[in-house]
């Protein structure tokens, strides 16, 4: 569970479980089927707690939980992405992009109940996908081209445009992403052979 942002010294002890228990259900069910009594019981206050801060369901979703979520894990994820992936040294590709799903299956594992709502929630916000389209380009897209073009140089990937490369490897690790933790969680996965097999499917349509 994401922890309310200590900084905020404007919310209240209760404002601040009402956000806590928003995320957990949220997290679980969706937005949709999550209803303001089953957070006020969640959080141990009274429905009417909830409408004396927030006029909607809407509102506690769009004005707080989200903003809170931006804040607190957007520029992480992106400074830790960074240093842990891209800052570092790889005898080839294969090896690099291993890495790179493996941190971000970590994140992904680490972070389970934050992950689901961004990604049910993702298509439905324009300031979320404002705020991580600008995390995306001042942070990672610039190491994204940089590792491209240094193995494109060696010949490890084929001479495509390198947007074009970055989209296969978003689209298969976050499809794979989706499916351990979202659509199958309960299954019997195997994750260290499953993030070689994403490896190999992803290396066979670039590489």
């Amino acid at each position: 569970m994401l922890e309310v942002a200590e900084q905020d010294k404007k919310m209240s002890e209760k404002q601040k479980k009402i956000v806590a228990a928003a995320i957990e259900l949220f997290a679980e069910r969706g937005f949709a089927a999550t209803s303001t009594s089953e957070i006020a019981k969640r959080a141990g206050v009274a429905e009417g707690t909830i409408f004396r801060h927030y006029k909607t369901k809407k509102d506690l979703l769009t004005s707080i939980t989200m903003p809170i979520m931006i804040e607190s894990v957007a520029p992480f994820l992106a400074r830790n992405f960074v240093a842990e992936v891209f800052e570092q040294e790889y005898p080839d590709f294969r090896t690099f992009l291993t890495a790179l799903v493996r941190n971000r299956f970590e994140f992904a594992r680490e972070n389970s109940s934050v992950v689901k709502i961004y990604m049910q929630e993702l298509l439905y916000h324009d300031e979320m996908r404002e705020q991580f389209s600008k995390i995306f380009m001042v942070h990672v897209k610039g190491q994204f081209d940089r590792i491209i073009n240094f193995y494109k140089e060696r010949g490890e990937i084929n001479d495509m445009p390198n947007s074009t490369i970055m989209r296969a490897l978003i689209t298969n690790i976050i499809g794979f992403l989706i499916t351990r933790f979202m659509i199958m969680p309960q299954a019997n996965w195997e994750d260290d052979a499953e993030i070689e097999r994403t490896v190999t499917c992803i290396l066979n349509g670039i590489s």
